[in-house]
């Protein structure tokens, strides 16, 4: 197996991932946009990878979105192949597929980013085979990556070594980064259940595929404490920033064993102030039992199946006795963190799994009434974290600092609503704060949209073109 991984990770050579042109962004602000405007994406000679089928959805949405407003049409063509164009490496050469894909402007490949950032191509896989082999290369490359170290969450494309080499963990050259996120293993199973509902091809669930879920679940059962708050992860970094790094010698604070699994770090890569992140652990109790499924039906392996089921079970028996708190104004909520111990934290981050995106990565319904109290609560000013301004509103978090919501919240707020109308109002909102750039970005200043962080993140841009697709396409 080891061989099977070192040629996996060296499929694409460092030399080949050369930076694509990226054109010089508008700088005045919110400039206006004309239906004739010319598009920001790279030169078609400096795409990494064309789809036929993303090329056609673009053509077809074009009279319809311009109808609109032509500045959405613009948006969703700048933001929706913006994956493609600019952070995928794909290659065959080990007589696999292998796909590296990078966040933008960071070189490294986080397991949530690239499974997010690949998730709505899923639709159209069977009308472009060499997209369906790209997206399965990003799943046997994800799985190659866990099995290196099941507690990292960005790697590196072979043994480079990197920046964060000197943490104070248990890092190897082939880690960019360290920090263990509950997200980070579930995100690549989400995307291979869908890839494999979506196809029908089952190629992926192999003895590789098994020992993921294996090492998927040494992790959890590791990380829920049972053996108490010093498990077998531990991380500090020498930073000014507390939320780089962790309390008690690496281990975090204290979480009491109730049944939940400990996140180290959130999906905005902040550490966590209680272990117990909540939305993670919704997300964990989804992946679990889809996890459960592919292995009765594809693998007849019945014993890890039940193991997946029993600890689905757990988490979700522990979210209904911990993860619900009472609100004096918005009644029963759930908790952002706990420690299982009694202790809460109310807030929301706005990086996913969040509590606004529960119905989208988990099993709790748009209509659950403890979701919508919550829902509520998180775009209130009641969120130490929601932020409104003269730009703009939405969720931050300590990530990028007070008063910068993320346009992912208001991608996450149309995405969690049958409100056709609130809907709209996001997307609307999203236009106002690009900064006259035509992209998504990771935050923009409340009070000033031109003052954001990130003008590359793809993730934020492709994401997006999912909103627009899920919206205004014909078909879904």
């Amino acid at each position: 197996m080891k061989k099977i991984i070192f040629s996996l990770l060296l499929a694409v050579p460092a030399s080949a991932m050369a930076v694509p042109f990226m054109p010089e962004l508008p700088k005045k602000k919110q400039e206006a946009v004309q239906n004739t405007i010319k598009d920001l994406r790279p030169a078609p000679e400096k795409r990494l990878f064309r789809s036929e089928a993303i090329e056609k959805q673009i053509v077809d949405l074009k009279e319809k979105l311009t109808a609109i407003d032509p500045k959405l049409y613009w948006m969703f063509v700048n933001c929706f192949p913006n994956t493609l164009d600019t952070t995928v490496w794909y290659s065959n050469e080990s007589g696999d597929d292998d796909t590296f894909v990078i966040t933008g402007d960071i070189e490294a490949m986080w397991l949530r980013d690239s499974a997010a950032q690949v998730w709505p191509y899923l639709r159209y896989v069977n009308q472009d085979e060499p997209l369906r082999h790209l997206i399965r290369g990003v799943i046997r490359r994800q799985f190659a990556c866990i099995l290196i170290d099941p507690y990292a969450n960005a790697f590196n494309i072979g043994p480079t070594g990197g920046e964060w080499q000197t943490d104070e963990t248990e890092m190897k050259k082939e880690l960019h980064e360290r920090k263990y996120e509950i997200d980070s293993l579930c995100y690549p199973l989400r995307l291979a259940y869908a890839y494999w509902q979506k196809t029908g091809d089952s190629s992926i669930f192999d003895e590789t595929w098994l020992k993921v879920v294996r090492a998927t679940l040494d992790v959890f059962r590791d990380q829920q404490n049972w053996n108490g708050y010093k498990t077998n992860y531990h991380f500090r970094r020498e930073t000014r920033a507390y939320h780089d790094t962790r309390s008690n010698a690496g281990y975090g604070h204290p979480g009491k064993a109730c049944g939940l699994i400990a996140s180290a770090f959130r999906p905005s890569d902040d550490s966590t102030i209680f272990p117990y992140l909540i939305p993670s652990n919704f997300f964990a109790v989804s992946v679990l039992r889809k996890a459960a499924t592919i292995l009765r039906q594809v693998n007849n392996e019945k014993v890890m199946a039940s193991e997946c089921e029993q600890m689905a079970n757990q988490v979700d028996a522990a979210l209904k006795e911990y993860a619900i708190v009472e609100h004096p104004k918005y009644g029963p909520v759930y908790a952002f963190e706990v420690d299982g111990y009694g202790s809460s934290l109310l807030m929301d981050d706005s990086n996913a799994p969040s509590l606004l995106s529960l119905p989208y990565l988990s099993d709790v319904a748009i209509d659950d009434p403890i979701y919508q109290n919550t829902r509520r609560f998180i775009w209130s000013e009641d969120n130490p974290y929601f932020f409104k301004g003269k730009a703009g509103e939405g969720i931050g978090g300590p990530h990028c600092g007070l008063d910068k919501p993320w346009p992912m919240s208001l991608v996450m707020k149309a995405f969690t609503t049958n409100d056709r109308a609130e809907k709209e109002w996001c997307v609307q909102q999203i236009l106002k704060t690009d900064g006259g750039t035509g992209f998504m970005h990771e935050s923009f200043n409340k009070d000033d949209a031109t003052d954001f962080t990130r003008s590359w993140f793809a993730w934020a841009n492709t994401i997006f073109g999912e909103l627009i697709v899920d919206m205004y396409a014909e078909s879904k």
